[in-house]
């Protein structure tokens, strides 16, 4: 291909501008979660508040997690063929009632999995349609699908779920629900050793306990979506032709490359995905569909694909630290929003000292300093965060980590740029 554009070398994807300095290994990676495991210890420690690292919260961030980082990978597989998806939010309220109609159709929840995956797909192709066949720009064409997807689901509510015993016009009936596994005889060892509230091993027991104990199936598939996702997108010849298409979609197709054919299969692909995230909001996060579900996490997962710069890891990262902050917020509001200020204290100071020593950045460094000391003195002179803001943390720490990792991003080159066959380069 032409310069900048994609290449393999040595059996694996070559991206423009990814020979930088700094890689993340799986190395870096485990000693990273242990540091943060550590320090979550420690400030549990300092300020009592249990639900830090408790069995509960983690069980609750794990859920609340997986609609945002299946909305995330949807997102991913589109703007990594060059389509921005804005239209995220519309397919997942498609796959909230889709999945929930055919679970109750066929009384069987993983029909309404299939179901709900059809339905953010159909969304998809229409997203497709109108970008890639029909040339139209990518923020209408989203914004528009995101309005139709709310009104035909309400309008579909009304001649069907209105008509069943239970349901109404802006809900469904109670559907049925995929099941749930735990680690035979692990849980009641991990229980007694997270009641002793011991320093780091009852952390770790808790955090253990909450990834082992009562996890929906639905869940497990969707955390093996995010592998399958890297393994389809970098170590296989079709990933390498869909991310060329959104990189240099004119250098793939003097190579042969039918970019409308990659383009299609992305963006439907996206749709399946963010219907499967709103399936997992009727079938698991909740008993039943009602209207308004999603909740804007279309949006928020479209965010989360951001700040982990377009790859299936960082966006993985990403839902689970808002999943954690909502999760948080939700079970114990004031107490542990407000623990989590002294973390975010030590951070930010940890920060600072990077640009010190390693970047020898001193300016930013000590502007850094003086916001560590910003979050430990609010910290330090209140006892808990009022309700009023509690309720927003997550959309708080989703905008602070985009303002922090915006300097670090990289989309793909031809991201929502229009395409049209034998065009010139």
């Amino acid at each position: 291909m032409s310069e900048g554009a994609l290449t393999v070398e040595k059996g694996r994807v070559q991206e423009p501008g990814g020979t930088g300095k700094f890689r993340l290994t799986w190395r870096l990676l485990l000693l990273g979660l242990g540091a943060l495991v550590v320090l979550l210890s420690v400030v549990r420690v300092l300020t009592g508040a249990g639900d830090l690292t408790s069995a509960g919260a983690v069980n609750a961030a794990v859920a609340l997690a997986v609609p945002i980082g299946l909305a995330g990978l949807g997102g991913l597989w589109s703007e990594r063929a060059g389509v921005v998806n804005i239209g995220l939010e519309g397919m997942m309220i498609m796959g909230t009632w889709c999945g929930a109609w055919g679970a109750i159709h066929f009384a069987n929840p993983w029909a309404g999995v299939v179901a709900g995956a059809v339905g953010g797909a159909l969304g998809g192709l229409l997203h497709a349609i109108a970008t890639v066949t029909f040339g139209v720009d990518h923020i209408i064409s989203g914004v528009a699908i995101t309005i139709l997807g709310g009104g035909v689901t309400q309008f579909l509510s009304k001649i069907t779920f209105a008509e069943m015993p239970g349901g109404g016009d802006t809900q469904s009936p109670p559907v049925p629900k995929p099941g749930t596994v735990s680690l035979p005889g692990v849980s009641d060892a991990l229980t007694s050793l997270e009641s002793k509230q011991w320093f780091l091993l009852s952390d770790l027991a808790g955090i253990l306990r909450g990834l082992t104990t009562n996890v929906s199936l639905f869940t497990i598939l969707a955390i093996l979506l995010v592998p399958l996702t890297f393994y389809v997108l970098w170590r296989t010849a079709f990933g390498l032709r869909l991310r060329a298409c959104g990189e240099r979609p004119v250098a793939a197709e003097s190579l042969g490359v039918n970019v409308y054919y990659y383009k299609y299969v992305a963006v439907v692909v996206s749709g399946a995905l963010a219907g499967l995230g709103g399936a997992f909001l009727s079938l698991v996060a909740a008993s039943a569909y009602r209207e308004g579900q999603s909740g804007g996490r279309g949006f928020i997962g479209l965010a989360a694909m951001i700040f982990g710069n377009w790859r299936p890891g960082g966006l993985a990262a990403g839902a689970a630290l808002f999943g954690y902050t909502d999760a948080l917020q939700l079970r114990r509001g004031g107490e542990s929003v407000h623990a989590l200020l002294l973390l975010v204290a030590i951070l930010i100071a940890g920060l600072a000292v990077y640009q010190l020593v390693r970047q020898h950045r001193t300016r930013a460094a000590l502007i850094t300093a003086v916001a560590a000391v910003a979050v430990f003195a609010v910290f330090a002179l209140t006892d808990t965060i009022a309700a009023q803001f509690t309720s927003v943390t997550p959309h708080i720490t989703t905008l602070l980590v985009l303002s922090l990792a915006a300097q670090r991003l990289r989309p793909p080159a031809a991201n929502g740029v229009p395409y049209r066959r034998g065009q010139a380069k």
